[in-house]
């Protein structure tokens, strides 16, 4: 993309309704919905040459322009790091990211960051993602490890993107979680929006407060204090896992932000006279399955459990005998 882009759409009798935030990503499909609304925030969104709210909602006949502005240079620092590289081809690469890696600078985390090796790796990121998350298409929290997916171009951005945006991409976690949850398997449908008080934490919300948010869980292994346990999200809330679980009452391990790390003490002496106590979530990234954004070929990729895990897993199946 060379310079700002324009595009026009007009209000179809059918789209009559609509609210703004909503037209716009289903017309600008090379943009996923969080361009589209930051296009809309920051007033480059406008209807018949007027700039209106994402809530505004629109009548036939109605022009709505899109001004896309070029992707700026991402000013990050390229840092070779080690990488464990999954998957990689010329347009996008799959990284296992370890445990206690931030995905993206941001402020106190300038530098040692997934993008800051991925440049030195890549050489080359797409420029979607803006200037400080040149190539993300989604992230994992610090703490999590596993399977995250960078874009090497625009055009592999853009379908990663819209396959999220579609639900078409399946992820799947493994937690150890406190306690025993006595059913095999099951839905959390509850929605996720950002704690009044606590800006850094989310919490179970109100269908008008919050965001969709939904888990499907799986239990894998059973132990005397704790669970192992697979988890679907389809819906990808900052936090999503790790607020579900605690709404079960069942917190992932070693989670100091919604209580995983408060329990502690109900992990055993057996247990942790094996493992180390866990320091972070036991949170893993541990399948993402979707379709190449440029061939469309079916991929699925799987990170093995980091070592902190595994070896609390161990120990948890050592004291179960």
């Amino acid at each position: 993309m060379t310079g700002d882009q324009t595009y026009q759409f007009k209000v179809q009798n059918k789209e009559q309704g609509q609210r703004l935030d909503a037209f716009v990503p289903v017309h600008c499909k090379d943009l996923s919905r969080n361009a589209c609304a930051r296009l809309i925030r920051q007033g480059l969104v406008t209807v018949d040459q007027s700039v209106k709210k994402p809530s505004y909602v629109l009548k036939p006949g109605e022009m709505v322009s899109v001004t896309v502005p070029e992707p700026e240079a991402a000013d990050i620092v390229a840092q070779d790091m080690d990488l464990n590289i999954l998957y990689e081809d010329k347009d996008i690469a799959a990284v296992n990211k370890p445990p206690g890696m931030v995905v993206h600078p941001a402020p106190g985390h300038s530098s040692n960051t997934l993008v800051n090796a991925l440049l030195a790796h890549c050489k080359d990121l797409s420029g979607i993602g803006g200037v400080q998350r040149p190539g993300i298409v989604h992230r994992l929290d610090k703490d999590t490890s596993g399977v995250i997916l960078a874009a090497k171009n625009d055009a592999a951005h853009a379908g990663l993107s819209q396959q999220l945006a579609q639900r078409r991409v399946e992820k799947f976690y493994l937690a150890l979680a406190h306690g025993v949850i006595k059913e095999d398997a099951g839905v959390i449908d509850l929605p996720i929006g950002r704690h009044p008080s606590d800006r850094k934490r989310m919490h179970i919300s109100t269908p008008a407060k919050g965001r969709e948010a939904l888990s499907l869980w799986t239990v894998k292994e059973r132990f005397s204090d704790a669970t192992f346990v697979q988890v679907q999200i389809k819906t990808g809330r900052t936090h999503q896992i790790r607020v579900h679980l605690a709404a079960l009452h069942h917190p992932v391990i070693g989670d100091a932000v919604y209580g995983g790390r408060k329990k502690r003490g109900r992990l055993p002496a057996s247990v942790l006279g094996k493992a180390p106590a866990p320091e972070r979530q036991m949170l893993h990234a541990h399948i993402v399955s979707f379709n190449h954004p440029v061939t469309g070929e079916k991929l699925t990729l799987t990170a093995p459990l980091p070592q902190d895990m595994a070896q609390l897993l161990e120990a948890l199946r050592e004291s179960a005998k």
